[in-house]
């Protein structure tokens, strides 16, 4: 048996860094300031207390040169040798192990060694002139164009540090807008002052290296719009400062909520050392958080080797879960500490909370207690706190109206009913969902016909004929033959309240599953499209001539009912858009019969 070892070929290798190991050109600034940083880092290791360091963007269009410069610790013509003309060696590595330094105390931002060869994705050659802090060292001169070759000599330059000097060949790098673009969104947080020419870049600490208890809510706003410059002001924020397993800080903020926000995009943006990475870090939340702002910064997350975008690990699975964790006990212990300022964030953030307990049981387990509903009362709850004033309810009965005036909600207003006004679909998967963790029941109020809005005495009343029939239910059957619609059953049931003509009852497992199908944007089953119950309320005036017109006047009496079918599609918004203008026709034809027969 033979072996060998592996041999890489700079010439067959540089290509493919230069053209493939980054997914943007724009990142080559990105990694040549943070080697400059992390020069300036590992000297002030070295020299505690020392200060004045500063790294400096030099831009000259006319002979096309960008030039980043530092000074750092420098280079001796070994160290160029070493961390330079080797592919994939880490200076910062082999510098901690060499000082035995912690990394997680003293961390850097560079870990690949490959950082500098993205100049070679926008230049066409590229000079380092170095000066390493050592004494009596020499300066060191290093030129290359991006083969496999490379020149070194003594340098030029005569204080400590290192300058790289790019000879740009891509256009667009050589406008200051540009630059200063990439600056602004790569660097603007790093420690060590950056200038590009005059203009100082960096000219703020970000926020979260802070403790929470150091900051103000305007501190916290102003932060929210440095990032999002043109977003109004945000609802609400949670401080994160996670040292163990892993090292995370951040800031994440809850948007004001919008009909154009799609939930499946992410806007957080991550950082590594204060270095701005990628707003692509799904993985690294819940998918039910994607729709929050802010930053979140962190030296050990498990970056790919082009430091652009985030790895899946068992330490990224860990902090999505601990975020989640963070999140829920800050909204819970608002909750507790001031029901107030939670009541009023609530309805901007419900929605999130919501997706939270569809699909993420740890949050479920820990938000429950704190949702909450407005109900017809004028206030919010929670469903321990409704269970509590209604003990005597079997079930929860909640309204997808936004209205509290609806003819159909008064008939529970009158007999003292307190009623949940739900926000919309996701509601209804909700309540499935709690039903089956609970001994919980919800029912809308027009899904059944609860015997608590039902007129015992008038409906125990009622004679049978001769044929076993009451009044009612001939009355019914007088109603299904003329509204012509077979997929309606019809009921006659006498109502506590005496305004409401009728109402459709949809069942509630169909009304829900109509719902789900709205809300995952799929085809309701064509069996359950058009199914429900018309109930007629034999209590009302209405509904009475009717009774009386199906012997004497059956035409008049069908017209009638099929306007009161109409409006009971409006009211309940289940009226299709097609149908208005033959609804408006027939409204004003009816109309006309009637005033004429009274004028008769």
């Amino acid at each position: 048996m033979a072996e060998g070892t592996l041999k890489i070929h700079t010439e067959n290798i540089l290509p493919i860094i230069k053209k493939w190991l980054y997914s943007s050109k724009d990142i080559f600034l990105r990694e040549l300031v943070s080697n400059a940083q992390d020069a300036i880092q590992k000297l002030m290791l070295l020299e505690e207390g020392a200060s004045s360091f500063r790294i400096d963007i030099t831009l000259d269009a006319e002979k096309k040169t960008l030039q980043i410069s530092d000074n750092g610790i420098g280079m001796t013509a070994d160290e160029v040798e070493k961390y330079i003309a080797q592919l994939a060696f880490s200076g910062a590595e082999e510098f901690l192990a060499a000082y035995k330094k912690d990394e997680e105390e003293n961390p850097f931002i560079g870990h690949f060694g490959l950082g500098f060869y993205s100049a070679f994705m926008v230049s066409h050659s590229v000079e380092i002139q170095t000066l390493s802090y050592q004494e009596n060292a020499k300066p060191v001169h290093w030129t290359s164009d991006g083969s496999s070759t490379y020149q070194i000599e003594e340098g030029s330059r005569t204080t400590r540090g290192t300058d790289i000097l790019l000879h740009i060949q891509e256009e667009e790098f050589l406008e200051a807008a540009k630059i200063r673009e990439l600056l602004t969104t790569y660097c603007r947080f790093l420690p060590v002052p950056i200038f590009f020419g005059e203009e100082r870049i960096n000219k703020e600490d970000p926020l979260w290296i802070k403790a929470a208890k150091d900051c103000t809510e305007t501190d916290y706003i102003n932060f929210y719009h440095s990032l999002y410059p043109l977003e109004p002001n945000p609802i609400f924020w949670i401080h994160i400062n996670v040292e163990h397993p892993f090292h995370v800080k951040g800031i994440l903020y809850f948007p004001k909520m919008s009909s154009e926000m799609r939930l499946q995009d992410a806007h957080i943006k991550l950082f590594s050392n204060r270095v701005y990475v990628t707003d692509e870090c799904k993985d690294l939340f819940p998918h039910f958080l994607n729709v929050l702002r802010g930053a979140v910064d962190s030296f050990d997350l498990p970056l790919n080797v082009s430091r652009s975008t985030l790895q899946m690990d068992s330490t990224v699975k860990k902090l999505a879960s601990h975020i989640s964790k963070k999140i829920a006990d800050r909204l819970t212990a608002l909750y507790e500490e001031d029901r107030e300022k939670y009541t009023a964030i609530w309805p901007e953030i419900q929605t999130i909370i919501k997706l939270g307990l569809l699909n993420d049981e740890k949050f479920y387990d820990r938000m429950q207690g704190s949702l909450l509903w407005k109900t017809t009362n004028d206030n919010w709850t929670t469903l321990a706190s409704y269970q509590e004033r209604n003990p005597s309810q079997k079930k929860v009965f909640y309204t997808m109206y936004e209205t509290k005036e609806s003819p159909f909600l008064s008939l529970y207003k009158e007999k003292g009913i307190e009623v949940l006004i739900a926000g919309g679909p996701l509601d209804s998967v909700l309540f499935n969902n709690i039903e089956t963790k609970t001994e919980l029941e919800f029912q809308r109020i027009d899904g059944g016909i609860d015997d608590l809005i039902l007129d015992s005495d008038k409906q125990e009343s009622e004679l049978l004929d001769a044929d076993g029939r009451t009044d009612s239910s001939k009355l019914a059957s007088f109603v299904k033959e003329n509204l012509s619609k077979s997929e309606v059953s019809v009921e006659a049931k006498a109502l506590t309240s005496s305004n409401l003509p009728a109402f459709l009852m949809i069942d509630e497992k169909t009304r829900r599953l109509s719902e789900y199908f709205a809300l995952t944007q799929k085809d309701l089953p064509k069996e359950l499209l058009k199914k429900h119950t018309f109930v007629i309320n034999t209590n009302n005036k209405l509904i009475a001539t009717i009774n009386q017109l199906k012997e004497k006047e059956p035409t008049l009496a069908k017209k009638l009912i099929e306007h009161i079918y109409d409006l009971s599609l409006l009211s309940q918004k289940e009226f299709q858009a097609d149908n208005l203008s033959s609804f408006v026709e027939r409204s004003n034809a009816l109309v006309e019969e009637l005033v004429s027969r009274s004028n008769a």
